[in-house]
């Protein structure tokens, strides 16, 4: 006799559906989104991409948390407070978008993992295709080496 599979268990490469990866589904995805933590955020001082993609998402409505790596000085970004992990910012948050180099993203992924967030986008020239799979096997959607700023601009906001 076979075993019988549970009603609602997900077939077995049933993750991979959750890497986006067309723009009909980044489109999708950042339409639900309201709520972007940054990991890895930085100064406006910095000039860098990691400052002016999330303030850009600010200034078009999101509601943005920031999440430094470095600045252990930074108590305050885009009028919100600085949180040092993602599991110490209250209430849900839809998406966690990642402004670390590929080969620190592991040491975050307990971190990503303990929040819950509903997506994980790493910024482009990031990829991290185990992390990715792992993300996405427990129920995250993943998306890999896109610009948010670009994309939100293909969108209009």
């Amino acid at each position: 006799m076979s075993a019988l599979r549970e009603p609602d268990a997900e077939a077995p490469d049933a993750w991979r559906a959750r890497l986006l990866e067309t723009p009909a589904e980044l489109r999708a995805l950042l339409q639900r989104t309201h709520r972007i933590a940054v990991l890895g955020v930085k100064t406006p001082e910095s000039g860098a991409p990691a400052y002016y993609v999330p303030d850009h998402a600010h200034r078009a409505g999101y509601d943005v948390i920031p999440v430094p790596v470095y600045y252990p000085e930074l108590r305050e970004l885009f009028g919100k407070p600085v949180y040092r992990t993602l599991a110490e910012i209250p209430g849900d948050i839809d998406l966690v978008d990642v402004f670390r180099r590929a080969q620190d993203i592991p040491n975050h992924v307990e971190d990503i993992l303990a929040k819950r967030p509903k997506a994980v986008w790493f910024q482009s020239g990031i990829r991290h295709d185990e992390v990715a799979e792992q993300l996405a096997r427990a129920g995250i959607e993943v998306v890999q080496d896109r610009c948010l700023l670009v994309e939100l601009t293909r969108i209009g906001r």
